[in-house]
């Protein structure tokens, strides 16, 4: 897809930068180039109050259609929000969850009656979602959840037991979509439902994860018969893969180019402190950043291959590579910024953990090439279902 920007995208654009300049001041001027990965647990409150205030000034879900509560925005002018939102320095987004994954995947999949529920509150950016897909046995394996999911006909509910993990945001979360097994004798994808479930009830323990930087945004989710109203599973028992699916499918949308902006800040402050102590002057560092800019630009370039494909989720072939090479690369970057640095790195201006921006990158991309589906996983699936080669062969060891 080779995009071009018109005279009204570029009046979009000056829209887009200049209410972001006269925004990102006063009590969220602190919120600037803070609250993304590794960085997620600072200024929560501050946070959330930011995203009422995109809502107030119509910026939240800019690609939902109109209909939905959206702006309706075309696909150059959402790459136009993410990119001057990210070039503002503006924060991580709370509400991206939400946002970006439940919201589109119940515009897609959903009934009218689940759209009128629950898309307000997530354009009005006063609801916040989180995920619940990976569990201890199935984290890049998803097809392996062991969450049950059984009807009771009595209440006229739907009864969830088991357990969620790596739960992004979930203690600041007022909802969770959650994937479970409706059919307790099926296995791998069959027999699975998606679920669209209230956080505040008895039968929902929330636990915090501390993680190597001495933060808590992953957490543990405990279901221990926890209710979802019968009219709240998307589509029917047994199509929760295909509406999981679904939603990655959006999770690579045009976001992704808002997220490269976002590496490119860090890219940026690199290429900063490299000029000013000296490292620069090295040929290998200096090549080393140049890999570091052609790669960025490799994934801008996909990206837009991408966001030539439908609207309904469907995991295009080029999706499929994505995953793997911006982890693969936003690792690498941590380790150049910490090689940067140099001695500097390694030091920290006051106990337990007070960490640099790059500091706190440097540590969390260790985990880039694990969560949503670990390196290995992800060349299996651009094996099996982009290049069509056989699967991979099953051992069974007794």
């Amino acid at each position: 897809m080779k995009l071009s920007f018109s005279p009204e995208d570029e009046k979009f654009r000056q829209e887009v930068a200049t209410w972001l300049k006269e925004n990102l001041t006063g009590e969220f001027e602190k919120l600037k180039f803070r609250g993304g990965p590794g960085d997620e647990h600072m200024f929560p409150e501050e946070r959330k109050a930011w995203e009422q205030k995109l809502a107030e000034g119509g910026w939240t879900c800019v690609g939902w259609p109109e209909k939905d509560g959206g702006r309706g925005c075309t696909i150059e002018q959402q790459v136009i929000f993410f990119e001057e939102y990210a070039r503002a320095g503006a924060p991580g987004r709370v509400g991206h969850i939400g946002e970006g994954l439940a919201g589109p995947t119940i515009i897609a999949f959903g009934s009218d009656e689940q759209k009128k529920k629950y898309l307000p509150g997530i354009v009005a950016g006063k609801e916040l979602w989180c995920q619940g897909y990976s569990e201890p046995s199935a984290g890049s394996d998803l097809a392996n959840v062991k969450t049950k999911a059984r009807f009771d006909e009595a209440k006229g509910k739907w009864i969830i037991n088991g357990q969620k993990v790596w739960t992004s945001l979930a203690h600041e979360s007022e909802f969770v979509f959650v994937i479970a097994r409706t059919d307790p004798d099926s296995v791998a994808h069959k027999g699975l439902g998606f679920f669209l479930m209230k956080m505040d009830q008895p039968g929902i323990d929330v636990r915090p994860i501390e993680q190597l930087t001495g933060t808590s945004e992953f957490n543990e989710v405990f279901f221990d018969n926890a209710e979802c109203e019968a009219d709240d599973i998307v589509g029917a028992p047994g199509d929760g893969w295909k509406v999981a699916m679904g939603l990655l499918g959006f999770e690579r949308g045009v976001s992704t180019l808002g997220q490269q902006m976002q590496f490119q800040n860090e890219l940026d402050e690199i290429v900063k402190i490299a000029k000013a102590n000296g490292v620069a002057k090295d040929p290998a560092m200096r090549q080393r950043i140049a890999d570091a800019h052609i790669g960025l630009q490799i994934m801008r370039y996909n990206s837009m291959r991408m966001l030539s494909g439908g609207g309904d989720g469907a995991l295009q072939k080029e999706a499929m590579i994505y995953k793997l090479f911006w982890a693969t690369w936003h690792r690498s970057l941590g380790e150049l910024a910490i090689d940067v640095m140099g001695p500097e790195g390694e030091l920290l201006e006051s106990a337990p953990y007070n960490l640099t921006r790059l500091q706190s990158m440097f540590l969390f991309v260790r985990s880039d090439t694990i969560y949503g589906g670990t390196n290995q996983i992800q060349r299996n699936i651009i094996a099996e279902r982009a290049l069509g080669m056989p699967k991979e062969p099953k051992v069974h060891i007794k």
